[in-house]
C-alpha cells in the first residue's frame, strides 16, 4: 500500500512542480488572443472555461484506456507503478502539453500539420495517414466492446447496437463542439473520476493489501517488461492518441496559461486513474496469477465489473455499466471528430471548391464508414494494431516538440530524452510483437537498438547543425 500511496503523491508533486517547469520553458503569453477568439466559427473554435476543458480533455484522452490498459499492465506486478509515474510525468504529460500548446500557438493546427512544420513534409504525409488510421481503429475498437455489452443487457442485436452508436458518432461529429461535447462530457468526465476515487477509497479501507514495490517481473506468462509494458499501459503513462485529441480543446482555450491545467493536468489525472486500477487489478484477485485467470475468463470488462460490484455494491454495478458503455463511446466519437478535422485539412487542399457543411459531412463520412465496417469484426484483432501505432504517434509528437524547442533556442531535452526512450520502445516492439515481425527477443533487442541509435544520431546532427547556424548568425551580427 505504501508504494501505491507514494506513487499517487509523486504524480501530484509532478504536476505542482514539473508542469511549471515545462510551462516556463515553452513560454506563454496571456495577452495574445487564442484561436478560440481569433478564429471563432461557432463550430470547433468556441471559447470554454478551463475546468470544462479539463474534464472534456480527460474524457477525450481517457475513456477506458487507463482502466483496461492498467489492468492488463498489472499482470507485470508493482513494477507497473514505476512506468505509470515516470512515464506520466516526464513523457505523457509533456507530450500532451506540447501537442495542445503547439496547436494553440499555430491557430489550432492539427497534429500532422505540426509534424510537417518541424519534421518536414514527408513525415507529415506519413503521420497524417497513420493518425487517421489510428483514429479509425480506435473508433472501431472502442465501439465493438460497448456494443457487445449492450447486446447482453438488451434485446438489441450486435449490428443494431453498432448502428445506434455510429448514429450518435455522426451527430456528435457534425454538431458544434459546445452543443454535445461541451455540455455532457464534463459530466461523464466527473463519472470517470468518481468511479476511480470510489475504488481507491474501497481499497484503502478494505482488508485487501496492495503489494509494495518489487522489481521482479510477475507476469504469469513471463512476457518481457521491455518494451511490452510501455505499450500495454499507454493511457495513464503516454499515448499518441492524446496528440490527436488535444487540438480539439486547444481551439477552445480562453488564455494560454489554461494549457498547464488542461493538458498537463488532465494527463496527471489520467495517471492517477491508471494507478488506482493497476492497484485494484494486482490486488483484488490475490495476485497476478488470479488476475490472469480472471482476464482469461471474461476479459478486462468482466474484471472491471467484478471489482466494481464487489467493492462498491449496487453503485459499483451502475458505474461499471456506465463506464464500459459510455466511456469508450465518448472516446470513439472524439476520434471521429479529430480524424474529420485531419481529413478536412487534406480535402481543403485538393478540392478548393468543396467548402462549409459539404466539406464537413464528406470528411465525416470518409472516416465513419471504414470505422463502422471494422467495428463488425473481432475487435481483439484491432487492438493488436492500435498499441504500436499509438506509441509511434506519441514518439513522433515528442520529436516534434524537441525540434520546436531546439529551433527556438529553448531547453529541448525535456522532449528529446523521452523521445529517445520511446523511440527505443517502438523500434524494439515492432520486431518482437506478433503483429510486427514476430522475431526472437534478443534479435529484436539488437535491431531495435540499432534503429534507435540511428534516430539519436539524427537528433545529434540536428543539434550540431543548429548550433553551427547560431554561431554563424552571432558572427555576422
Amino acid at each position: 500500500m505504501i508504494t501505491f500511496l507514494l506513487a499517487v503523491i509523486l504524480l501530484i508533486v509532478g504536476y505542482i512542480v514539473y508542469s511549471k517547469v515545462v510551462e516556463r520553458i515553452f513560454g506563454i503569453n496571456d495577452q495574445q488572443a487564442t484561436p478560440a477568439y481569433a478564429n471563432s466559427d461557432g463550430m470547433d473554435f468556441v471559447p470554454m472555461s478551463w475546468w470544462k476543458g479539463s474534464l472534456i480533455q480527460l474524457l477525450n484522452i481517457a475513456g477506458l484506456g487507463p482502466i483496461f490498459g492498467a489492468i492488463l499492465g498489472a499482470l507485470y506486478g508493482p513494477i507497473a507503478f514505476i512506468w505509470i509515474v515516470v512515464g506520466c510525468i516526464f513523457a505523457g504529460a509533456v507530450h500532451d502539453y506540447f501537442s495542445g500548446m503547439l496547436s494553440l500557438k499555430h491557430n489550432g493546427a492539427q497534429y500532422p500539420a505540426l509534424v510537417g512544420k518541424y519534421l518536414g513534409k514527408t513525415m507529415q504525409v506519413c503521420i497524417n495517414l497513420i493518425s487517421i488510421v489510428l483514429m479509425i481503429l480506435v473508433a472501431a475498437a472502442f465501439t465493438a466492446g460497448p456494443a457487445q455489452l449492450i447486446t447482453e443487457l438488451t434485446p438489441l442485436s450486435f449490428i443494431a447496437a453498432i448502428i445506434i452508436i455510429f448514429s450518435y458518432f455522426l451527430l456528435a461529429a457534425l454538431l458544434p463542439v459546445n452543443k454535445i461535447i461541451g455540455r455532457i462530457y464534463p459530466i461523464f468526465g466527473g463519472i470517470l473520476i468518481f468511479m476511480a476515487l470510489s475504488v481507491a477509497f474501497a481499497l484503502l479501507f478494505s482488508n485487501l493489501h496492495v503489494p509494495n514495490l518489487t522489481y521482479a517481473n510477475l507476469h504469469p506468462d513471463n512476457l518481457p517488461v521491455w518494451p511490452l509494458l510501455m505499450v500495454t499501459i499507454s493511457c495513464g503513462a503516454i499515448s499518441g492518441f492524446h496528440s490527436t485529441q488535444s487540438p480539439i480543446i486547444a481551439r477552445t482555450l480562453k488564455k494560454q496559461s489554461d494549457g498547464r491545467k488542461v493538458f498537463f493536468g488532465a494527463m496527471i489525472a489520467e495517471g492517477i486513474i491508471a494507478l488506482i486500477w493497476a492497484a485494484a487489478g494486482m490486488t483484488f484477485f490475490g495476485g497476478t496469477d488470479g488476475l490472469a485467470s480472471a482476464l482469461a475468463a471474461g476479459g478486462p470488462a468482466s474484471v472491471v465489473n467484478e471489482i466494481s460490484i464487489t467493492l462498491l455494491g449496487t453503485l459499483g454495478g451502475v458505474l461499471a455499466v456506465l463506464g464500459v458503455i459510455i466511456l469508450p463511446i465518448t472516446t470513439g466519437d472524439t476520434a471521429i471528430r479529430s480524424s474529420r478535422m485531419m481529413v478536412i485539412d487534406l480535402l481543403s487542399k485538393g478540392f478548393k471548391n468543396v467548402k462549409g457543411k459539404g466539406l464537413i459531412i464528406a470528411a465525416t463520412l470518409i472516416v465513419t464508414i471504414p470505422a463502422f465496417l471494422l467495428s463488425t469484426i473481432d475487435y481483439t484483432f484491432l487492438w493488436r494494431y492500435v498499441g504500436w501505432t499509438n506509441q509511434l504517434v506519441a514518439t513522433v509528437m515528442l520529436w516534434t516538440g524537441a525540434i520546436y524547442l531546439l529551433n527556438n533556442n529553448k531547453f529541448h531535452w525535456i522532449c528529446g530524452v523521452p523521445a529517445m526512450f520511446m523511440s527505443g520502445v517502438v523500434c524494439t516492439y515492432i520486431f518482437y510483437a506478433p503483429e510486427g515481425f514476430n522475431m526472437g527477443y534478443n534479435v529484436s533487442m539488437i535491431l531495435g537498438a540499432v534503429l534507435t541509435v540511428i534516430i539519436i544520431g539524427w537528433y545529434i546532427k540536428k543539434i550540431m547543425t543548429h548550433q553551427k547556424h547560431e554561431r554563424t548568425l552571432a558572427k555576422s551580427a
